[in-house]
């Protein structure tokens, strides 16, 4: 069998993920590897076959979306090319983590496509929602990488074909600690509000990792650390607990380090908000941003958080094997035609 595992590149938890996955798939099959987007610090120790520029979203400075930065980087005509010219068509399955080109081509090419992400988790019914969110975002959420078949990754199985985080085995072969400080991570925010904010609580240490940041810098109680993955994984699991985005990756690493753990969820970023629903009925405090008046509620995780209890173990290949039993059920010849194109295509 030739697969073709297909990867968003934007954020780090998707390859991150990849990295436990492609050894799987090695085992299956023919494995050739796709990433499009960009926006990440993690490299994959395997050959990639098509590293294509896609879709990414650029994360701003305030807590949201760069909307103006992420619109200077779309590139429609290259996208549009890409669609063409991939070679869905050799493969007898598409293995996809909510990469648009190959779910796009595979629709118009009609080929197996299963979906193989968090976003697909996100997407069911039976998933925690967040109140009050645009039907738009939605909307991008469902059409961004359309598949009609999923399996998918939560906090919980909040449904079927919904299964525990893979939690990476970087990850899984460390010992947590408890060095006395907390780690953050918050992407969409610059240095210096996350600095401003968090030396008005000084009753513990904060180590910062930045995208921005290009060296070690220290501000009383505040380290600003760049991005280095093995320090990062070091303050992670040394820390008292784990200050964060609504990402899915990093606050499920968090709770199965048994680490206390609180979100930020990121503006206008639909899937985030989702996430932050499902952490919030599991019993992990969210707060919507970190504006002064917020102070008091950190304060209070740092003083009374808890740890949240989870059950995460290492199934992810009798996921794979699951899906691989899907896919030779599928007639793809019948089922694309429910989808119709956002774009002109010819």
């Amino acid at each position: 069998m030739k697969i073709l595992y297909a990867i968003q590149g934007t954020g780090n938890g998707h390859l991150s993920r990849a990295r436990d996955i492609i050894p799987i798939l090695q085992k299956k099959g023919e494995l050739d590897l796709l990433v499009s987007g960009s926006e990440s610090e993690i490299k994959l120790p395997y050959e990639i076959k098509f590293n294509l520029k896609g879709l990414s979203f650029v994360f701003g400075k305030n807590g949201g979306i760069d909307w103006i930065a992420t619109a200077k980087k779309l590139h429609s005509k290259s996208f549009l090319k890409d669609l063409k010219h991939i070679p869905i068509e050799d493969y007898d399955l598409v293995i996809n983590d909510f990469e648009p080109l190959t779910a796009w081509a595979s629709i118009i090419k009609k080929q197996k496509c299963i979906a193989l992400s968090h976003q697909s988790a996100v997407l069911s019914e039976k998933s925690p929602q967040p109140k009050g969110i645009a039907p738009f975002s939605k909307w991008v959420l469902h059409n961004y990488a359309p598949t009609l078949f999923r399996f998918g990754f939560h906090f919980d199985n909040f449904d079927q074909d919904i299964y525990t985080p893979v939690i990476r085995k970087q990850i899984r072969e460390r010992f947590p600690e408890n060095h006395g400080h907390y780690t953050v991570y918050l992407p969409a925010y610059e240095e210096k509000k996350l600095v401003n904010r968090l030396s008005q609580l000084r009753q513990v240490k904060w180590e910062v990792f930045s995208k921005r940041s290009k060296a070690i810098s220290h501000h009383e109680n505040v380290t600003i650390y760049p991005i280095s993955e093995e320090q990062f994984l070091k303050s992670f699991t040394q820390s008292a607990g784990v200050l964060c985005g609504a990402g899915f990756e990093t606050p499920a690493e968090a709770l199965f380090l048994k680490k206390k753990l609180m979100v930020i969820p990121m503006k206008g970023q639909y899937e985030q908000q989702c996430n932050a629903a499902a952490l919030k009925y599991m019993g992990v405090p969210v707060i919507k941003n970190l504006k002064k008046k917020n102070l008091p509620k950190i304060s209070d995780w740092i003083n009374h958080g808890e740890v949240i209890q989870v059950d995460y173990p290492d199934i992810t290949e009798e996921i794979i094997d699951r899906l691989l039993e899907k896919a030779k059920t599928i007639d793809p010849s019948r089922e694309h035609h429910k989808f119709r194109l956002p774009f002109a295509y010819n």
